[in-house]
């Protein structure tokens, strides 16, 4: 026999909004830094100086495009940069969109993340937040971000597959990552990779193991987009719709 303990817990998790398990989940993220390479840092937004507002402004964004158990497809970028998620706690939401596109007011000095220009592009294409986030729940293949120094002592941010020890440390975590939010309810159909290279090599690889998802359908990165194809950003724009857009 099951205890009582945990029969409750799972009986709670069933009543839980969508909103709710991402926020819990959010709660729970913690990576220790001894696991990490010299030199390379974490970045925990819900953990660091912002937490209490960073808390705040999460939970009024799922709660409002979120509070509901429809079933989602998982969208995974990389890992946080500092400008979108590692301030606002939203994946590829700065400040700025947060505000005029979500509605969302944040006390924290103003944040612009070229890569949250061209999602949020895609979110208008889709008709705006409220149906594009009914359809989609987006985070990253790691949800916790990471910087180093580089030759100038400034911090930038750093992927968790530059370095081999690094991405070696945080799979197990990647792992749990990814099946605690598969358990919220998302589609296992397909999956989607921000990143055509690497992420895509490391997911698509991940996913042959794990056998999560029926395929994983890998996007140009928007940071690649807005740097190196701004100019045919509504092409990208319409390639991502059709992607996203598929039925199988």
């Amino acid at each position: 026999m099951g205890t009582p303990g945990k029969a409750i817990k799972g009986i709670f998790f069933l009543i839980m909004t969508f909103a709710d398990k991402i926020l819990a989940f959010n709660d729970n993220l913690d990576l220790d830094p001894a696991l990490l390479p010299d030199g390379i840092s974490v970045m925990n937004p819900f953990r660091g100086p912002y937490a209490g507002t960073i808390r705040s402004v999460t939970s009024q964004f799922y709660r409002r495009f979120y509070a509901d158990n429809d079933l989602r497809h998982l969208i995974l970028g990389i890992n946080p940069g500092r400008f979108g998620a590692g301030v606002t706690g939203v994946p590829f939401t700065d400040t700025k969109r947060m505000k005029e596109v979500c509605g969302i007011s944040i006390d924290i000095d103003p944040t612009h993340e070229p890569s949250s220009v061209f999602v949020y592009e895609v979110v208008d294409a889709f008709g705006g937040p409220v149906p594009f986030y009914r359809k989609f729940y987006i985070n990253s293949v790691c949800p916790l971000g990471f910087t180093r120094s580089n030759e100038k002592g400034n911090e930038v941010n750093y992927n968790f597959y530059d370095d081999r020890q690094l991405q070696e440390a945080v799979t197990p975590f990647i792992i749990d990552c990814i099946e605690r939010q598969i358990d919220f309810g998302t589609a296992t159909d397909r999956c989607y990779c921000m990143g055509r290279g690497k992420n895509f090599k490391y997911l698509n690889a991940l996913n042959r193991q794990q056998k999560w998802f029926g395929e994983v359908v890998p996007l140009d990165h928007p940071r690649f987009v807005v740097q190196y194809r701004s100019r045919r950003m509504a092409e990208y724009v319409d390639q991502y719709v059709q992607a996203l857009s598929q039925q199988h």
